[in-house]
Parts: C-alpha cells; structure tokens; sequence
C-alpha cells in the first residue's frame, strides 16, 4: 500500500477501531460513540460509568491494542439491509450512541465495520462508512501510541452528557512515530500557558471570566513594543489610525447583518427600563469604521482611504474551547479596512500581501497562504462574490504566489485570503487574513464620486496582520519558547555583581544602561555569581549577563554572558551598549556580539 497522507489517515481509521475493541475488551460496561482520524492521529468517545480513564488505563489500552494487532485480524465492511433491526441490536447492546447515528443515517446506506479472526468470528462491529485497512497486519504494534484522555460533550453540545476522549495516534514506522513524540515534547516545553507562570506575562482569573486575560507587566512590555511597530508602520503605508467604541445600539449591527449571521458569537446589554434600547458589546470593528467613512465625501481622487484600529472586541465562546491566549473571549484586533475603487483593489491587496511578508520576517515566520470561497450561508450578489473571488486570485496570480484553495470557508460577506504562519518547530497558526466585501458598502450606502461624476459604491477590504494580539502573542510565546530577542525581552540585560563590594560600578552601569532605554535589572542580592547568572538566562530568558568584579573594574569592562551562548568575552560598557542598541534597532534575532 502507497504510504501517503490518504493511506495514513486510513491507517488511523482502522487503529481507532482497534483502540474502542481494546476499551471494550478490558471496561466491558463501555458505550462507543465517534472515533474518526484527525490530523495527528485519531480519537475515541466513551461513556463509561463509575470510571475515569487514568494514565495507568491508556498504559494497559495500548498493551491490549498490540495484543489485538498481533492476531491478524481481518477488517470486513457490511452493509446494513435491515436498519430498524440495526437499531433495536444496538439499543438492546446499550449502544445507545450508535443507535442515535444510525437513525440520523438510516437514508444513507449506512455500513458496519466488522472485526473478525481467521475463522470468521465477529470480535467487534462499529457503525462506520469506512475505508479501512484489508488487516491488522498493517499496523504496527511499536508504531501506536495512547496519549492522553480528555472531556467531550456528545455531538460538542454542553446540554448532552459528558464523554471521555481518548487521543491516540499512529504511523507506518516507529521511527516516524518517534519523531512526533518528540515534536509533542518540544511543544509541551513551548506551551505558553506554562511558560506563562515561569516568566510571569499573564493570567485568565475566574473572579474576572474565561477568556479574559489579565497582561502582566513583562508580556505587557513585548506588546508596547509590537504596538509601537505596529503603529510605526501603518503610518509609513499611508493608514490613518482611529478608535471607536466598545459597545453600539443593536440597530448598528442590523444593519450590518451581523445579528442575522453572528448572534450566538454577541454579548448583549439592555439599557435599564427601557425595553426598546439594546445595546451590544462591539465583536467587529468594521462598523464603526463605515460610520467614519460616511462623515465625509470622497472623490475617486480621495481614495484608497486606509483606515486601521488596535480595537479591542468581544465574542462568547464555549468554555470548554478557551485555551491561553490562543482562544479567548475578549482580544485586540489589528483591524484595518481599505476603501477603494475596483481599479485599485489589486494593488491594494498586493501591499497588504507585502505589509504581512515584510512583518512576519521581522519575527523568522515563513508562511503558507489559502483562499477561501463563498459559503453555503452568504449574503450579497453572487456576481460581487465571483468578481471578489477573482480579485483575490489575480492579486496572488500576478506575484505568482502559491496558494490552496479553501471551498466554502470564507466569512458570509466575502471570500478571503488567510495567512498561516510557521513556528520555529513547523506548526501552522492562523494570523493574517484579507477579506473582500462588497456587502457592507452597500448594505450602509457607502458612496465616493468617480472621474465620470457618478456616485459609485467603493470596494472594502478587511485586514488584519497579526489576527489579534492575543493570540498573535500566545503564538510568539511558542515561536521563541518564551526566549524574546533582544528587541522585545521584558528585561534585556541583567548585571551580576560578583561580591558587595563590585556593586557600586555595577550600579553605574545599570544607569547608563537605563537612561538610554534599555530594560535593564541589577541583581545585587546574597545569592552566589552562578546561581543569578543561571537564573537570569534559563529561568528568566534574559538575553545578556553583564558580570562584575574586580578584573572588570580595573578595566573598565563588564564580561558578557549571552542566552544559548555563554561566556563571550568582554566588552566597554559603551562597545556593549552601541552594539545592544543596534541588535535593539534592527530588530534582530541574532544575540552574538563579538
């Protein structure tokens, strides 16, 4: 069989049915709900009573996997002629979940998927449409692995019972396998929730709600630095920056559509004793952004007008779905909406494709670009989508840039093109995203007079660069494994006096240091030299150690410890301080001096 991502998800397919008859084998009691192939492997749904899975059960889960794998046993699909009698089976098993699915299949030519030994006796049958593997024999016992378990609603619907999710995966050999354990080591390292608490940059508190994070001081110090560059380069790309407000009348977003297409997503307030006035918590900036538009009057000579908002919104989110910085409830946009003639909008969309490829090699973010189509849920005319969609393509297709095609995903006011960034270890995050719309224009009555005298509807572009600043930051975490360069470190250098008596030249240092803007920290405690150098750069991250002691001030130096580095010489306090400016300036991530 042709090893290739088709053939692997099969693979995951037929492993998941050995891991639910593994689960029934050893917890008898257990009900089987939904085990598809994912990305990264494949997961199984149980109900089981009275019992929570634990490390010690997903140990002896795998053991029986390989124990099934090693009888050769053949999968077989069946097609179910009798889907009533199917049903009342599986009820009277107390495949209750099963049960359920093949009702809501019963027109769809439903199969099963029998488990049977070289004799042909059933060991196992799961409601499934297939395809599997011809055996077990493709599986191989050393290329399985049990990972973790986890809730789950049935159907992701918090009103059903809880379940619980058994994640797994599989590979063609062990050494691929291994090659993604240690992937998920090295995530597990980078995960910013964790490196969250070691560094001090953030918190989510009950008392405040889910998805609501508190920026602590040192993240707060990385985002002022972003925000500074963010706010820099907007003005040189001729954006004008605007701040609206975080709550509007319901009527706004009526008109907008927002409350036929987005309600379950708004937060809504309703103004005391008054039953007529609603208001809703701002989830979108574009309306707003409409609303300065249509202050003024703009000819075809007036525009593109490139109009951009650091603006904070809210969208509710399960609970269960919150995660970090990467799924929250309450974020800053990076917003920004272009208004412009037909004529311009090529070259408009080629400089924001510049803006995020100039952006994203500032931090050494490769990235991979996808288009996104009409979905079945749209509003506009069908014929401004086709020319939105054909926009799109001729703006990549001109700087023959690669992209995939993502059918139906685009936003229901228009088609779009989504960035998605490489991390230092490969993984792809969503951030920057450009959306079309000739929707909003119309639906507000959006007007600019063109060369002909006639009052035509502009063209309006969405546009983020970062996608939000909290998860563009969660991301960043993970990119650097919480280890800033130079330019965004909370603290950038610490200054290590050996003994009480180097402190005062340290002291100097640490001023000369800190009027010139660098974050610095003077670490002048009881504790011994090695301790507070090992601290400053593995626990703390920060990028450079100057240490003290006699030597240096007969010298006038200080000798310099740099992250990932070590002991690299020693430097005038000015030579250390033009070069640290530079690294600073250039935005670097390169920490070497010497």
């Amino acid at each position: 069989m042709e090893k290739n991502n088709e053939t692997l998800h099969i693979l995951r397919h037929s492993a998941s049915h050995i891991m639910a008859q593994a689960v029934q084998k050893l917890y008898p009691n257990a009900k089987l709900a939904i085990g598809p192939a994912i990305e990264t492997g494949f997961y199984y749904d149980f109900d089981l009573d009275n019992h929570t899975f634990s490390d010690e059960d997903l140990i002896k889960i795998e053991n029986e996997m390989k124990n099934i794998i090693k009888q050769n046993l053949v999968f077989e699909k069946h097609e179910i002629k009798d889907v009533q009698k199917q049903i009342e089976e599986f009820k009277k098993e107390g495949e209750i979940y099963k049960a359920e699915l093949l009702e809501e299949h019963r027109n769809d030519n439903p199969t099963l998927y029998l488990t049977k030994d070289r004799e042909g006796n059933v060991l196992f049958n799961d409601l499934c449409s297939g395809p599997h593997l011809p055996n077990t024999t493709y599986i191989k016992g050393n290329a399985i692995k049990v990972l973790k378990t986890a809730g789950a609603y049935w159907r992701g619907n918090e009103k059903n019972k809880m379940l619980q999710r058994i994640y797994a995966t599989a590979f063609w050999s062990k050494e691929d396998l291994d090659k993604y354990l240690n992937f998920l080591e090295e995530a597990q390292k980078r995960d910013h929730r964790k490196l969250a608490s070691q560094l001090d940059l953030f918190s989510v508190r009950e008392e405040i709600g889910g998805g609501l994070v508190l920026w602590h001081p040192n993240l707060s110090i990385v985002r002022e630095e972003i925000e500074n560059y963010w706010r820099s380069e907007h003005r040189k790309r001729g954006y004008v920056i605007v701040h609206t407000p975080q709550l509007a009348k319901s009527k706004l977003w009526e008109i907008s559509g927002h409350i036929d297409h987005y309600k379950e997503n708004m937060f809504f307030i309703q103004k005391e004793n008054d039953e007529d006035e609603q208001y809703i918590v701002k989830p979108m900036n574009c309306p707003f952004h409409i609303m300065i538009y249509q202050s003024n009057r703009y000819s075809y000579r007036s525009l593109p007008l490139r109009m951009a908002e650091l603006g904070t919104v809210y969208r509710k989110e399960k609970s269960g779905a919150l995660s970090g910085l990467t799924r929250v409830q309450g974020f800053t946009q990076d917003d920004a909406h272009i208004f412009c003639t037909p004529e311009q909008l090529v070259d408009e969309i080629n400089a924001i494709i510049d803006f995020v490829s100039d952006t994203m090699k500032i931090f050494n973010m490769d990235f991979e670009v996808e288009l996104s189509t009409r979905p079945e849920s749209y509003v506009g005319d069908i014929k401004n989508w086709e020319l939105a969609e054909a926009g799109l393509k001729e703006a990549m297709d001109k700087r023959k840039m690669h992209y995939e095609i993502n059918e139906g995903d685009g936003a229901f006011y228009g088609p779009k093109i989504d960035f998605k960034v490489k991390d230092a270890i490969g993984r792809t995050w969503q951030c920057a995203t450009i959306q079309l719309d000739f929707n909003l224009p119309e639906r507000f009555n959006i007007k600019y007079q063109d060369k002909d005298g006639q009052m035509k509807t502009p063209v309006m572009l969405h546009r983020v660069i970062f996608g939000s600043m909290e998860r563009f930051h969660g991301i960043l975490i993970e990119h650097y494994a919480g280890a800033f360069p130079m330019w965004l470190a909370p603290t950038q250098v610490a200054i290590v006096p050996i003994s009480e008596r180097h402190n005062d030249y340290a002291k100097n240092i640490y001023d000369k240091l800190f009027a010139s803007g660098i974050r610095v920290k003077l670490d002048d405690r009881s504790e011994s030299m090695s301790y507070k150098i090992r601290e400053a750069l593995q626990d703390n991250k920060i990028p450079y150690v100057l240490v003290v002691g006699d030597k240096e001030i007969e010298q006038n130096k200080a000798a310099i410890r740099i992250r990932g580095i070590g002991e690299s010489g020693t430097l005038s306090v000015d030579e250390f301080l033009h070069k640290a400016l530079e690294k600073i300036q250039t935005k670097t991530q390169d920490l070497t001096l010497i």
